[in-house]
């Protein structure tokens, strides 16, 4: 699979879907900072955080690369849509997404819905951009993975319901089966980028179901859990999906 540069952010990124890409990773002489909001932010102030941010710092809005976001609950497939169809319209502003025949969008996302403390209306809870190496070609690479549930892609059926492996099984061992697919996804990714596990910086779930038996057969035991897994008790964004993934080797990280 092609993975084209988006020059005007200093970054690579694997073509997905026109919502998000599958993941960044940054360019030469570039890394990828990470920051997360002390308090998740409304979309709309959120972006001008963003701004200001990269502004601050001397970068474009085009360095922006990778978002976190948490909504109230799952979408419909439509409702999906629709949503995404708005959070697009700031990148298309930034002028880093692009719409027609086959819409562009280099930036990788991950949205779940927690359980507990569930935001009023979709937030974000984190950033991710490039900004230029201090240390140049000596600099230890960097990337972000997109969330992926275990949905095949559309080449498998056109509803959510049509792809999702195991759908409504949550017993032990349909969790392996969705787990495994999302690891095996992930893997995917990471090798597109030029990464492996022994890259990974973080790894996060998402899930509200119990993935404890899981985490030492398909996770430890392969090296995705070297700095340890951050488990979010969190819903991911499309009804019926039940386990959600993604993977960062980010530079430096914050707290905004």
């Amino acid at each position: 699979m092609d993975v084209p540069v988006f020059a005007a952010g200093n970054y690579r990124y694997i073509k997905a879907v026109f919502q998000y890409s599958g993941g960044v990773a940054a360019e030469p002489g570039y890394e990828i900072e990470r920051a997360r909001f002390a308090k998740p932010l409304p979309l709309a102030d959120a972006y001008a955080a963003v701004e200001a941010h990269l502004n601050a710092i001397g970068r474009p809005a085009a360095a922006f690369a990778a978002c976190e976001l948490r909504t109230p609950a799952p979408f419909t497939d439509q409702g999906f849509i629709d949503f995404n169809k708005v959070y697009v319209k700031t990148l298309a502003r930034w002028g880093i997404y692009q719409d027609g025949e086959v819409p562009v969008n280099p930036v990788a996302r991950t949205n779940v819905c927690p359980l507990y403390d569930k935001p009023k209306e979709p937030v974000m809870y984190a950033f991710s951009y490039t900004v230029a190496s201090p240390r140049g070609s000596s600099a230890r690479r960097s990337f972000v993975l997109a969330g992926g549930g275990e949905a095949a892609d559309k080449g498998a059926g056109k509803t959510y319901a049509e792809r999702i492996v195991r759908l409504g099984d949550t017993s032990p061992e349909g969790m392996r089966e969705k787990v495994s697919f999302v690891i095996a996804e992930m893997e995917r990714r990471l090798k597109l980028l030029g990464f492996s596990w022994g890259d990974a910086v973080t790894t996060q779930a998402y899930t509200v179901q119990n993935i404890g038996h899981l985490v030492g057969e398909l996770l430890a035991s392969r090296g995705a859990a070297n700095g340890g897994l951050v488990w979010y008790y969190a819903r991911p964004p499309v009804i019926g999906l039940e386990y959600e993934m993604d993977v960062r080797g980010a530079a430096r990280e914050l707290v905004l």
